[in-house]
């Protein structure tokens, strides 16, 4: 009797102990599916959409070089960058010490080469009116010497001979002073010439250092936002932004002035859908510094071949589409990175869910729908595919819908639950 008491106790325990378990299994599978992730579906106009990465570029930008012909270009002063600049502002100025002295000498020596200038004129004045009177003089002696040999048939022979003479020293004499007053024009001449020549040098030299110093500063041709180029001059692995101290050599590019005005996105277009992708279709980017906030858009270009990409490695071949902004945003940047999501079909009145809600059932898509506590599979048909979101037929809208498969979250949880009950037996097993 005590054998039958302890074997029908047992078999009691067991059986209770049993039942306890299915119980907990059961009512953790439902607990389970009753706490899954769901998500409503909603009817509305459906936008078929296609995904692609790219980035901000301005279709018209202004290069700032560095002047030529002027020597020693070392950087002093630059707006910071990624600022905005107004047409006439000072972008970059350059070192002008130099450039200074090199002018006040140049003014200096202008300054006496005129002086000097001034004071050889007044001495050709001056030499003139000398030869202007010896020239008088001479021609005065001439008429008297004629005077005196027009007597020679009324005084003696002797006397006529005398004056004919002096007449002819008188006329040599004329010619002499001639040839010094043609003598002293040329050579006064020529001498002022020199000096001219040497102000105007002088005045040159001022002018070409009056335009290097004009050339030391960079002026914003146009409105827009500064971005400094790379400087190579150390190499291209040490390639860094021009900034203040960097010594510049001339014509070299230092920065540029992209107008904001102009700003697209160029992304990189599959070839899969590249035909589904035509201008004027609309677009919504996405910038990543800016997430919460997206622009609307148009794509106003696509490439009609595929164009290769040497800024990742190893290149790609891909096609290029841009898009321009509805309303533009100073807080764009160019090279700022983005997404941008191109209408190509829009599907009105349509039942849309999560990706997440759908799953393939016996090769079938299914979501699972709610009922009386339970998840239930209903198969549906899939009007269209988009990266977050599907168009789907086959439910109402409002219907409350699993983001996960409830079978693999019961049996999940189970399994946690499962080797969590193990875990915590085993230390009363070895008590």
């Amino acid at each position: 009797m005590k054998r039958l008491r302890s074997i029908v106790t047992f078999l009691l325990v067991a059986g209770i102990l049993g039942g306890t378990g299915v119980w907990l299994y059961r009512t953790r599978q439902v607990q389970a599916k009753s706490d899954l992730p769901s998500a409503e579906a909603r009817r509305g106009d459906f936008q078929v959409i296609v995904r692609c990465r790219g980035e901000l570029v301005a279709l018209r930008s202004v290069q700032l070089t560095a002047p030529f012909n002027v020597p020693g270009l070392q950087i002093v002063w630059q707006a910071p960058a990624n600022s905005e600049i107004a047409q006439g502002d000072v972008v970059v100025r350059f070192d002008s010490s130099a450039a200074r002295a090199q002018l006040r000498e140049k003014e200096a020596g202008l300054k006496q080469a005129e002086a000097t200038l001034e004071q050889a004129n007044a001495q050709a004045r001056i030499t003139a009116e000398q030869d202007r009177l010896d020239l008088n003089a001479a021609r005065v002696e001439v008429e008297r010497a004629k005077l005196e040999a027009s007597k020679q048939e009324i005084v003696s022979k002797l006397q006529g001979e005398q004056s004919r003479i002096d007449l002819g020293m008188a006329e040599e004499k004329l010619r002499v002073a001639q040839a010094a007053v043609e003598l002293h024009q040329k050579s006064d001449a020529s001498k002022i010439a020199s000096i001219t020549r040497q102000r105007d040098k002088a005045q040159a030299d001022i002018d070409i250092t009056n335009k290097r110093l004009a050339n030391m500063e960079l002026k914003a041709p146009s409105n827009g936002v500064i971005t400094y180029m790379s400087n190579y001059s150390q190499g291209w692995m040490n390639a860094k932004p021009f900034k203040v101290g960097d010594q510049i050599w001339a014509g070299s590019g230092i920065a540029e002035l992209p107008d904001l005005a102009t700003l697209q996105i160029k992304v990189k277009l599959e070839e899969i859908d590249r035909g589904r992708v035509v201008v004027g279709q609309d677009a919504r980017i996405l910038i990543d510094p800016f997430p919460e906030k997206p622009f609307e858009g148009k794509v106003s270009g696509i490439s009609p071949m595929v164009e290769q990409s040497w800024g990742e490695w190893p290149p790609q071949r891909n096609f290029k589409a841009q898009a321009t902004f509805n309303v533009p945003d100073k807080r764009l940047r160019p090279g700022m990175n983005g997404r941008m999501d191109i209408v190509v079909e829009k599907i009105p009145n349509a039942i849309s869910v999560p990706a997440a809600a759908v799953f393939p059932r016996q090769g079938r898509p299914t979501v699972f729908v709610q009922e009386k506590g339970d998840w239930k599979p209903h198969e549906v048909e899939i009007l269209a595919r988009n990266p977050d979101e599907v168009a789907i037929k086959g439910i109402e809208a409002g219907t409350r819908v699993a983001l996960v498969e409830p079978d693999a979250a019961a049996q999940g949880q189970s399994k946690g639950s499962g080797a969590g009950s193990a875990i915590s037996g085993a230390p009363k097993g070895k008590q």
